[in-house]
């Protein structure tokens, strides 16, 4: 019988009682698959995994931690990357790539969770429950008056990104009776014409939209795509909300739109340095819902992001090609392939 294919989970996906934090992320086909082992890395917390620390290894599971490539320095037999997310800017992709490590993503995972994020987050600061929450919790019960919301119904939802998770956005607010617009360059026509969706170019979006949710990739194209002279092209009654990667805004921007009420309202899941400074001025903002990137963060999101990693995994552990790497052109590395004519 062969060495077992040695699977390495960063350890941030433990809370401080050393269980599983996220509760069942599908560790049971791991433990049911033969000629598969498992265990945790040492500790890295969410900084650069050290060299060595990989040594033996076929395949990391990652959370938050870094994989660099100093990391990959001396990881012989390391195969794949399997990110429990779809964000992967934590990843040394190019790095990975020469050294025949396939980087591979969840969006089947995230999909539904993350839309359904986008939603709550867009509904929550349109009905002002921070602020009625508040309200109850002060005594001031009868000020309600003072804030009132805005429903969905006629209203004009701009999608900055119309891709896995804005296609499903646009699939859960379709009942709500709102015009829905896109911005991305890369978006399948056909397919926004049939779900009812205006593609059009980002500042005719900002300036008819009431809600606009982000829902791009950070890419070198997208990093401060809403900058002070796009935020400004949005409406004063609008609302602007962010499930995809702080910098794709320009937070000091945001921040004195926010303050100067150039805008309705904000609501964020995402920060251009997270966790954000305690003496942020945009955490002193009234107008502003606020979430540790963690909104999307159930039971059906550990689960569905759990299942993906792990089954590209096995397939890599199987020989095959897994499903959904942002490099595929390491599967061609001859490393890469060697190991798969190995495990065949």
């Amino acid at each position: 019988m062969g060495e077992p294919f040695r699977v390495g989970l960063t350890r941030d996906f433990l809370n401080a009682e050393g269980r599983i934090g996220w509760g069942d992320i599908g560790l049971a086909a791991l433990d049911e698959a033969e000629g598969v082992e498992w265990d945790f890395l040492p500790d890295a917390g969410t900084g650069e995994i050290p060299p060595g620390a990989v040594a033996g290894y076929d395949a990391l599971l990652v959370l938050l931690p870094r994989v660099t490539a100093e990391t990959l320095r001396g990881a012989d037999r390391l195969r794949l990357v399997a990110r429990f997310g779809v964000g992967y800017d934590n990843v040394d992709v190019a790095a990975c790539t020469e050294a025949g490590v396939v980087v591979t993503i969840t969006p089947d995972g995230v999909r539904g969770p993350v839309a359904v994020s986008a939603l709550t987050m867009l509904l929550a600061v349109a009905h002002k429950v921070r602020q009625k929450d508040a309200l109850v919790r002060t005594g001031r019960w009868h000020d309600k008056l003072d804030h009132m919301g805005v429903g969905p119904a006629g209203k004009t939802l701009g999608l900055v990104g119309w891709g896995n998770i804005g296609r499903e956005v646009t699939r859960l607010c379709a009942p709500l009776g709102m015009r829905q617009l896109a911005a991305d360059p890369y978006a399948d026509a056909a397919a926004a014409t049939a779900a009812g969706v205006g593609l059009v170019d980002l500042d005719t979006l900002l300036a008819e939209s009431d809600f606009v949710v982000v829902t791009c990739a950070l890419t070198p194209e997208t990093h401060h795509l809403l900058d002070a002279v796009r935020i400004a092209r949005m409406k004063p009654a609008a609302y602007l909300v962010n499930v995809a990667r702080g910098p794709i805004v320009d937070q000091k921007a945001l921040t004195a739109a926010l303050a100067e009420r150039a805008i309705a309202g904000a609501a964020l899941d995402v920060f251009e340095t997270e966790p954000p400074d305690p003496a942020d001025p945009l955490l002193a903002l009234d107008n502003v819902l606020l979430a540790p990137h963690a909104i999307a963060w159930t039971d059906e999101l550990a689960l569905g992001n759990g299942r993906s990693a792990i089954a590209a995994v096995l397939d890599v552990a199987a020989g095959r090609a897994p499903a959904h790497p942002v490099n595929p052109a390491a599967l061609d590395h001859p490393r890469f392939r060697s190991m798969r004519k190995a495990a065949h």
